[in-house]
Parts: C-alpha cells; structure tokens; sequence
C-alpha cells in the first residue's frame, strides 16, 4: 500500500513538472549514435543547421566507445573519445552526450529501454534520430532496437514516472545507410548541407582516434597514409576529400527527392547531403509537418 501511494505521487509531480516545463517554442531534437562518432557522421550538417535558427540539439553516444581503436582501450580511450564528442559538438553548436555502456556490450534489455526513454524524456524531444536496426555492427542494431521500443513508451505516465512523459509523440527517423536487407534505408527527407558542410567538417576533425587514426579499423599504415596533425591544411584536405565523396554520393543517390522538397533548379543543384527516413513506430508527419520540422525548404 505504501509503495503504491509512493507510486502514485511521484506520477502526479511528473504531471505537474510536465505542465510547467518552460517552452521557448524551438524545436528539440535528439540523435542517438552507438558510438562517439555514429550521431555526428550521420547528421552533422542538419544539426547545425538547426543550431543557427535556435532549435536545441542533443548528440548522443549509447555506448563510450572504449574498444574503438586499434592501439588503445578502456577508461582512458573512454575518455578520449567524450572529449573528442565534446569537441566536436562545441564546434558545431550543439550539445554532446555519452552514456556510460560498455562498447561492444549494448543490449535491447529492459534496463536500457527504460534508459532510452528516460534520455529522450528528459530532452523533450520533438524528434528523435538513430540507427536502423539492420546494421553491420551489434552496437548499431539494438540502437535502433532501443529507439523503437522508446517510440512508445515516451508517452506511457506509469513507466519510468518519476521522469515526465511525453504528451506528444516525437517523430522517430533512421539516418542513412547502405544495407538492403530485409530492405534497404528508403528516405522520406533529404536535407541539402551544402551550406553547413564545412562547419561539419570542423566537427569532425576534433573526431581524431576516429577520422585520422582509424578506430577499431585503423593501423599504423592507416595512419601513415593521413596527413600528420602538424600539416592542417593536407589534413582538413584529406578530410573534405573523404566526406565530400560521401555527402555528394548521398545526394546523388536521392536526387529526385531533393528536386521534390527543393524544386527542380535547387534540388539538381545540391552538392551535399543528409537523409533520413521516417520510422513509422513513432509520430507519422505529413509532408507539411516535415517542412515545419525541417524549416530548410524553400516556399513552393
């Protein structure tokens, strides 16, 4: 009985706390990465240009990214790698987390669900990015697991109660990837970073046990073939080279979309660009919404 009287008031302080939170009518957005690198790789360039209009951007890593180099581990690459998102999140404008999961151990369990929830809570997260759950790697999967299962329990007042719920389900995308099965990534936006992409460039290169020494994948011939850091102009070269091919491919491959949300002359002339796709567990925004929510597109 005392438990559940116990129960019940801290859901009632969660209404209150909900009906006072503060509100300077920007949007909230939240992106979650396995790793202190995936939430920046993959929305960088719409990130800041979010944070130059004022909406609030949160990137997150599930895990700290302590076996992700091939030459260092543990607490002290841990470390590394929450200063290099921090970094990286200070030069672009927004706001950088890591939660403290091992890398390489995540999973779909209750306790993390329940984690998910309470973070994307906590933010008010109007929209909410991440993995598809059909990735390469373990720790990407059960991200999108994770998320998928928040997509839900956001807005359920007895779970997780002393943390207000949502009373407005977020929108719920995938960022970009190249797998196909059971299907391949299918965006419902495509945003053009031509005129973010430097500045996202800036964040990346703060990624260093990443972007120039190759994480988990790296070596000391990977290394040797990057420019060193005390030839910043060759490195941040390097570094435009790599992700320029990577960003203009992505617009390419979903050109007719950006011809769509930008009109012809504009969505042909796109260099760069990020896309995501809707994951339909959560909110289901109409084309009007999504401008709303992607305030970039031209009137049309």
């Amino acid at each position: 009985m005392i438990r559940s009287l116990l129960t019940l008031a801290i859901c009632l302080a969660a209404f209150t706390l909900h009906a006072e939170d503060p509100s300077d009518g920007k949007l909230r957005i939240i992106v979650f990465g396995a790793h202190p690198d995936d939430a920046e790789y993959k929305t960088a360039g719409v990130a800041v240009k979010w944070a130059r209009l004022g909406h609030h951007v949160k990137l997150v890593s599930v895990t700290n990214g302590d076996i992700g180099h091939w030459k260092e581990a543990g607490g002290p690459l841990a470390q590394r790698r929450s200063a290099e998102a921090a970094a990286c999140a200070k030069k672009l404008g927004v706001t950088s987390q890591v939660l403290d999961i091992h890398d390489g151990e995540l999973l779909p369990s209750l306790e993390n669900r329940k984690l998910i929830t309470r973070v994307i809570r906590e933010w008010k997260a109007d929209i909410v990015i991440a993995h598809r759950p059909w990735d390469y790697h373990p720790d990407h999967r059960y991200v999108g697991v994770l998320i998928q299962d928040a997509a839900f329990m956001v807005t359920v007042p007895f779970i997780i109660p002393d943390v207000p719920f949502l009373k407005k389900n977020p929108v719920f995308l995938y960022s970009s990837d190249g797998f196909q099965k059971p299907y391949p990534f299918t965006p419902d936006i495509a945003v053009s970073v031509d005129d973010s992409f430097e500045q996202k460039l800036d964040g990346l290169h703060e990624l260093t046990s990443q972007v120039y020494e190759g994480g988990a994948s790296g070596s000391a011939e990977y290394v040797a073939n990057v420019p060193p850091a005390t030839d910043e102009v060759a490195r941040r070269a390097w570094l435009k080279r790599r992700w320029g091919a990577r960003q203009s491919n992505e617009a390419e491959k979903y050109r007719d979309l950006l011809v769509k949300l930008y009109g012809e002359e504009k969505g042909k002339a796109v260099k760069y660009a990020e896309t995501f796709e809707v994951c339909e567990y959560g909110r289901r925004p109409s084309p009007a919404e999504i401008k709303q929510l992607f305030p970039f597109y031209p009137a049309q």
